[in-house]
């Protein structure tokens, strides 16, 4: 018996040979009555259909050609239930064909040419017939003999005059293509537009491998995240290292003789008893357990499994750092059940802001999410053996991507340990090191970049992949570099506006009227309370001038993220809304598929009426022009694919979200935070009404505007004085809601692989699960056996670096509170009017650009301008500016000249450099840095670009001793 893996053999005379078929496909023409509403569904005729009439000894190929109208109503290409729900499993066998893997493996551009690329008479012809089962290419993976017709070229026996159907142009593009695939070219670049629907997924070696690497991943994190300096391990280890233990494990379980398994929908449906069994050696309890171990095959979609399960494991929990605060600087007991409590709702209320928003941001085929892409091209370049050459290159994705992987692998070592002077390559201010001038300008530690260059992809990518953001928007966070950063910050400094001459052009910190680190201990009681007396005995709190305009566009990007998203997608949201509202009616599992081309009908199938002030057709379609108008309004064939399986009902996220936001009254309301249970809801609120722009613009360009600072402010103004609840304010509004951003780009992700919803929701909410008791787990472990953790003795550098930044910052916002800063008489009071013009600044452009189509403005994205600017501090010019040119040269130049060379390798290029970066610190780390092996290696790079005020972050004006600025009166 064969692997039930490989594809039975074909038949090869077509015009004697009939295809074994478990039912006749009744063209339209030869049905009772073509209206498909008419069929019964509870009669059994609901059109169990899953072959063409084929004539055993002349047959033609024939389809409707009547076009059809809207009051068809047809459903293109239902799911129906597999024949092997039905059927036993040596019945099974002679129906091996019509869920063999090979379909979705071999399916190439090349390979379904005849259906995506032929001329428009064969989507015509498609469009007019009745198909239930899905046709490759279109629909998703075969399941009946149709395809080969397609895929192997047309029958011998086909008329003369019916040949040109199957032609070929290669050198076309026609709009059918476009519906058949992604209109995207990133997406058409890195996921194939099928399915494969008979690969395993939920089997026991997908969920051990989850397992083993959310425990493996999380501790690890969580334990470095304590440490100065600190290491991360991100899930992009994780993918790669999983796959040869994937391989691995079939190698050890799989036999020969094991019984041929028939996976439907990614689970387990029956199996086949295998031939030539020898004689059993083993007790058959010990080879029942090694073939339930060995359930399938390692593929990409159990791959891409583990790796979500990675990806929402692998980042430390937020809650942990105020677990952190609690315990070690406010010195208050926080019991286990607490902890745990705390940790899973913060972590798991972000799926409930995903689920709901799915139709929005995973669905639609504007909401690409270039994150995503690399990790899809990965999962291609593992699982894939195809390879076309592009522009003259020939070698495979695979072979490319290895030899990138050691190249960025080994590189790193020059950066990371031997010579870090070439990636703090200020060359300008070395030669005049003492210049501070030069070094506010040039400078890559406490300078703006002006010098754009690095040897470092750590420098390159520190605000993300510039393979992976559209050039368009690198376009605009680069003018928002240069008129913010590079103009309106120098211009300020050298002014000494609020004093800021007086302090560092750019640096994290914030400082006291003497031109030093603000001291917060100097202003608290031995309670931790905030001592007003202290405060002004010593100073008010002063922000550097980059500090400063970092609030300014935050808060500016806040409003105009809000504004931009209701002006130019809020209709397409409201109508979106009305539809989910109306399916959330009906029983989500009955899944249907629709025309490829169009927006979403109303419930009932009825077309919407036609706005008659929205740009769009009688059908509902905005015009091909509108382009980035209809974000949220088209379905790719993705999304046709994803109908095929059941959809995680709406009710599954909504009780997962008021499941954890009531765990988060009860703990805001039992322990000592005060935090009132209403200011927890303000808190999720506030989460809820940024979550869709914010996710919109993620979506589109990789960018995202963070909601951490109007948190902390209006925490701060909502309930003055109080720290904890500051800080577990902070936690339930903004970690909620970046988590549910992860969350949905792991559901595009899950989108682009073809997992069904279910299984998905399983794998996300579970590596949550253990992510986050393994972390309360070491977290405790470490309390009890580090010595001095925390504190500046501890040992090996565990001093709990970025949870005393949290720690301070919860005591500006949360006991010396906003109005010391923007309230009456405050010395930033003018930065609050950054909100309305924020506001209104996207109102005129988008009226603009509505009346002009073709304008550049509508490229302007006010709140990808301003939102890329909050990274600054503690990024620097130089990470936008090296960032932005690396984007231009090859989603720009490289694009433009050598699209198929970039169409292959870009993703894979990014994921490899990506990914042996994120080795080489490992290595570098661990190998070298952490053992003290390098302490005493000093030479001229490792030196270099630390002698200057660059390093030292100098100030423009200095301080008199014994002296002080700021205004004379509080």
């Amino acid at each position: 018996m064969k692997d039930a893996r490989r594809s039975p053999p074909l038949a090869k005379d077509h015009s004697d040979t009939t295809v074994a078929s478990s039912t006749a496909l009744p063209l339209a023409q030869d049905l009772p009555d073509a209206n498909l509403d008419k069929a019964d569904p509870d009669s059994g005729s609901e059109l169990e259909l899953t072959d063409f009439d084929m004539v055993k000894k002349k047959r033609s190929f024939r389809l409707d050609r009547r076009p059809l109208s809207r009051q068809d109503n047809v459903n293109y290409g239902a799911v129906s239930t597999s024949p092997y729900h039905s059927q036993s499993p040596s019945e099974a066998d002679s129906e091996e064909y019509r869920h063999r893997p090979s379909y979705a493996r071999d399916t190439s551009r090349s390979h379904r040419s005849a259906l995506s690329r032929s001329s428009s008479r064969v989507s015509e012809d498609l469009d007019g017939a009745i198909l239930v089962s899905g046709v490759e290419g279109r629909f998703g993976p075969a399941e009946t003999p149709l395809v080969d017709i397609f895929s192997n070229g047309k029958p011998d026996d086909l008329d003369s005059d019916q040949e040109d159907v199957f032609s070929v142009h290669d050198d076309t593009s026609t709009v059918e293509e476009e519906d058949e695939n992604s209109p995207h070219e990133a997406v058409r670049a890195s996921v194939p537009p099928t399915d494969d629907t008979t690969l395993s997924i939920n089997t026991p070696r997908m969920w051990c491998l989850s397992f083993l690497f959310s425990i493996l991943g999380s501790s690890t994190n969580l334990f470095f995240s304590l440490r100065y300096p600190s290491v991360a391990i991100t899930p992009v280890i994780a993918l790669l290292l999983v796959h040869p233990l994937g391989l691995f494990w079939d190698v050890a379980l799989k036999r020969s003789y094991d019984p041929e398994e028939i996976f439907v929908d990614g689970v387990l449906h029956s199996t086949v008893p295998g031939e030539n069994e020898p004689p059993a050696r083993r007790t058959k309890t010990l080879r029942s357990w090694r073939q339930w171990f060995a359930q399938g095959r390692w593929n990409e979609k159990e791959h891409t499994c583990v790796y979500v399960s990675s990806n929402v494991a692998f980042g430390f929990a937020f809650a942990t750092d105020v677990i952190v605060e609690q315990t070690q600087f406010y010195n208050q007991t926080a019991p286990i059940a607490y902890q745990l409590l705390l940790t899973i709702s913060t972590q798991i209320l972000g799926y409930g802001f995903a689920g709901m928003a799915r139709r929005f941001l995973v669905r639609p085929s504007g909401m690409i999410w270039p994150g995503t892409l690399m990790s899809a091209a990965m999962f291609s370049t593992l699982h894939k053996q195809e390879n076309k050459p592009a522009n003259g290159w020939t070698i495979s994705r695979w072979n490319f991507f290895y030899i990138v992987w050691i190249g960025a692998f080994v590189f790193y070592f020059l950066p990371g340990l031997l010579m870090p002077a070439l990636s703090y390559f200020s060359v300008i201010t070395w030669f005049a090191p003492k210049n501070v001038i030069i070094a506010n300008l040039f400078g890559v530690t406490s300078g703006l970049g002006l010098f754009p260059m690095t040897f470092d992809w750590a420098q390159i990518t520190y605000v993300g992949s510039p393979l992976l953001v559209p050039f368009w928007a690198a376009v605009n966070v680069v003018a928002g570099l240069v008129v913010v950063m590079w103009f309106i910050a120098p211009l300020c400094y050298y002014a000494n506006v609020l004093y800021s001459s007086y302090m560092p052009i750019l640096s994290t910190a914030v400082f006291d009227n003497t031109g030093k680190v603000y001291d917060v201990s100097r202003i608290l009681t031995p309670d931790f309370l905030f001592d007003r007396d202290a405060y002004r005995s010593y100073s008010r709190v002063f922000l550097p001038v980059t500090y400063m305009l970092s609030y300014g566009v935050q808060f500016a990007g806040l409003a105009a993220l809000l504004t931009h998203t209701l002006c130019w997608h809020g209709s397409d949201i409201w109508h979106t809304w009305k539809r989910a509202l109306a399916e959330a009616r009906e029983e989500a599992s009955n899944a249907s598929y629709e025309p490829l081309s169009g927006t979403p009908m109303e419930a009932g199938g009825e077309a919407a009426e036609p706005d008659p002030l929205s740009r769009r057709d009688s059908y509902g379609n905005r015009s091909a022009q509108s382009g980035y108008d209809d974000l949220l309004s088209r379905e790719d064939i993705h999304s046709r694919l994803m109908k095929r399986y059941k959809d995680a009902p709406l009710s599954w996220y909504l009780i997962t979200f008021l499941s954890m936001t009531a765990v988060g009254i009860f703990l805001v309301e039992y322990y000592p935070i005060h935090l009132p249970w209403y200011g927890l809801l303000l808190a999720l609120a506030i989460g809820a009404v940024f979550f869709i722009p914010n996710g919109i613009i993620m979506a589109v360009t990789n960018q995202h505007s963070s909601i951490y600072l109007i948190c902390q402010l209006i925490c701060g103004v909502v309930f003055p004085g109080r720290p904890i609840a500051n800080m577990v304010f902070v936690t339930y509004g903004y970690i909620s809601s970046a988590q549910g951003i992860k969350f949905a780009a792991d559901l595009k992700l899950g989108h682009y692989m073809k997992i069904p919803p279910r299984i998905m929701f399983m794998v996300q909410v579970i590596a949550t699960l253990i992510s986050s008791v393994t972390q309360i787990g070491v977290l405790n472990w470490m309390f009890v056996n580090v010595r001095g953790i925390c504190t500046a003795e501890a040992v090996n550098g565990f001093t709990c670096p970025i949870a005393r930044v949290h720690f301070n910052g919860s005591i500006l916002w949360g006991v010396v509170g906003p109005g010391e800063f923007f309230g009456p008489g405050a010395i930033y009071r003018t930065l609050v009017w950054c909100f309305p013009l924020g506001a209104l600044l996207p109102i005129p452009l988008w009226l603009y650009s509505r009346r002009r189509r073709g304008s550049i403005v509508r490229k302007i994205n006010l709140p990808v301008i301003f939102g890329a600017m909050a990274w600054i501090p503690p990024a620097t010019g130089l990470n936008f500016s090296v960032w932005a040119l690396v984007c231009y040269v090859f989603n720009y130049v490289i694009k433009r000249r050598a699209g198929a060379w970039w169409a292959k390798y870009t993703m894979t290029l990014s994921a490899a450099l990506d990914s042996g970066l994120a080795f080489g610190i490992v290595v570098v780390f661990f190998g070298f840095i952490y053992p003290g092996w390098m302490a005493d290696f000093h030479w001229w790079g490792t030196e270099v670009y630390k002698q200057g005020c660059d390093w030292q972050a100098c100030s423009y004006k200095t301080v008199p001793d014994g002296g002080h600025f700021g205004p004379p009166e509080w």
